[in-house]
């Protein structure tokens, strides 16, 4: 059994050389061209698994021979007043479940670097490459530790500046392996130009193009022909080497109104839906969004049409793995506990999607915010019939009248495909009614209290749910909060046969200065976890998490 006391010192070692070496470095470097300035940033992440079969978190390496693991980013950044600028980033997993949630990973290096040298009106990066194409459509490089999603381009970009309104850059590489230190195989380039220009008095645009093309290698490729193989023969077809891309976007402010537009397009290639379905298609997205503020009224409102717009590294790759793009999300991203669990992805073979909010304040005190979402596949050779996949109706009501009190009230009726969103064949559409509340007291300037009240009212997935959270703040310092996740009525297919259970959680957060540190005892429902429309499944959790996070 691999105890804690030895992972925490491995890792420590492994991350004070690693410091040592990079001081080193940059302060050579810092001598030899010009007076610079190093920063950096550290995060880690320690868990201590409690096996509870009461709820599902047993017979996995962690809960029964490991019993700890975590992770850790430190990030070193030097920029000199010439244009050059260094960042190395080493990672470190130590039987950290972030990779598999079932599972444990371990392994460590330089997660990313990259060297940057801007001239009078370019810029050259060299290494880890994070940036992204009008939203992230046809591209987006980016990292997301929460779910360890890691996709930097390791490669070349160049960037120039043609005048004070148009810009192009380019950039070539191979995708980072999410939590690991190699690549894929298959090559992506890319290009994108941009200007802006003013639009008579009142108004300002900004018009991009992008283009991109992604080639496979031989491997990758043999992987697709075994899969095309296993096929009737009236559905075969060649797997193409290269798949090509195109995007257009365009941004208008004009007095109240924003409007933003894009649409991409991209050849046809193998698209891999599941194991079983596999065809060769052209994809299209289109996404755009309109917003009006003027004053005490506010309306957004944006729609989605994806068809067959998959973005990876080759078909072969599924989940999380191989992906270099981002599909924007419609429907809105909501904080209270029990209504994020059936937070809805974005989808990339069959999507259609509206949504639209309202805001409105009669008054200083009071503010109020409803909105519809609808979210449907498209018809197509998957779903012969447009399939429903989510439904909300939200309304919420802001009021600060009362002396140091603000109150929230609201409610969010929902409609969500746990088949589909989830992947639980079978698994019927859950049918939801969430009335939820938050109290804010202002005891004085450093002290306040808060309470969250939830209650969510289904007869799916694990049944009716009650949640409370009562939380003390002293500014700027301490954070201490108490919850509760109650599952009062269990129903379902997860929840018929089980006892009503509680899913407590004691959460302590200390910030000094740049240093913030967490301690937290946690038990946990199983279920999905997203951020910004991108999802990933994560099991019972039961036991301890620590947290540390500084910059220097």
């Amino acid at each position: 059994m691999i105890k804690f006391d030895s992972i925490f010192e491995i890792l420590m070692k492994k991350i004070i050389l690693f410091l040592t070496v990079m001081l080193t470095c940059f302060s050579m470097a810092n001598t030899a061209f010009a007076q610079g300035r190093l920063s950096g940033d550290i995060m880690t992440n320690v868990n201590f698994y409690n096996r509870d079969t009461n709820i599902g978190a047993f017979e996995n390496n962690l809960y029964d021979n490991y019993l700890s693991g975590g992770e850790a980013w430190l990030s070193v950044r030097y920029a000199d007043t010439k244009g050059f600028s260094a960042t190395v980033r080493f990672d470190g997993f130590q039987n950290t479940n972030l990779l598999n949630p079932t599972s444990a990973y371990t392994a460590a290096g330089i997660g990313a670097f990259n060297l940057t040298k801007e001239f009078k009106d370019l810029t050259i990066s060299a290494g880890h490459i994070y940036d992204q194409i009008g939203t992230g459509i046809l591209f987006r490089a980016y990292e997301d530790r929460g779910l360890l999603i890691d996709n930097a381009l390791f490669g070349l970009k160049l960037k120039y500046q043609i005048n004070d309104n148009l810009k192009v850059k380019g950039f070539t590489g191979q995708i980072k392996r999410r939590g690991e230190f190699t690549r894929y195989e298959p090559i992506v380039k890319a290009i994108n130009i941009e200007g802006d220009f003013a639009v008579g008095e009142k108004g300002y645009n900004t018009l991009g193009v992008g283009a991109l093309n992604r080639t496979m290698d031989q491997a990758s490729i043999a992987g697709v022909v075994n899969s095309v193989n296993g096929l009737d023969s009236a559905n075969r077809f060649v797997p193409k080497y290269n798949t090509n891309g195109v995007t257009l976007y365009n941004t208008l402010n004009y007095g109240a109104f924003t409007w933003y537009v894009e649409g991409a397009a991209k050849t046809s290639e193998a698209i891999a839906f599941n194991a079983e379905d596999i065809y060769n298609a052209a994809g299209t997205s289109v996404f755009s969004s309109l917003g009006f503020a003027v004053n005490k009224l506010g309306i957004n409102a944006s729609v989605k049409r994806t068809e067959n717009f998959v973005m990876r590294t080759s078909p072969n790759e599924t989940a999380l793995n191989g992906l270099y793009n981002w599909q924007p999300i419609i429907a809105n991203i909501r904080t209270q506990r029990v209504i994020a669990r059936y937070s809805p992805q974005s989808q990339d073979v069959s999507e259609q999607a509206g949504n639209i909010n309202v805001f409105y304040n009669p008054s200083d005190k009071i503010g109020i915010n409803v909105s519809y979402t609808h979210i449907n596949t498209l018809q197509d050779n998957i779903f012969p019939e447009p399939t429903k996949l989510f439904r909300e109706v939200w309304g919420e009501v802001e009021y600060s009248g009362w002396k140091n009190f603000i109150l929230h009230l609201g409610a969010q009726y929902m409609e969500y495909n746990q088949d589909l969103y989830q992947i639980k064949a079978g698994a019927p559409m859950v049918y939801a009614f969430t009335p939820f509340t938050e109290l804010i007291y202002k005891i004085d300037k450093k002290h306040s209290l808060r309470f969250e009240g939830q209650y969510m009212a289904t007869k799916q997935d694990y049944g009716s749910w009650l949640f409370g959270l009562l939380e003390f703040n002293i500014a700027p310092t301490w954070s201490i909060a108490l919850t509760d996740m109650y599952n009062l009525k269990p129903s379902g297919i997860n929840g018929d046969g089980r006892d009503p259970t509680h899913y407590p959680n004691v959460f302590v957060a200390y910030t000094k200065g740049p240093h913030r540190f967490t301690g937290q005892y946690v038990k946990q429902v199983e279920g999905i976890n997203c951020t910004g429309g991108v999802c990933r499944f994560e099991p019972a959790f039961s036991g301890f998490k620590f947290g540390m996070t500084s910059s220097f």
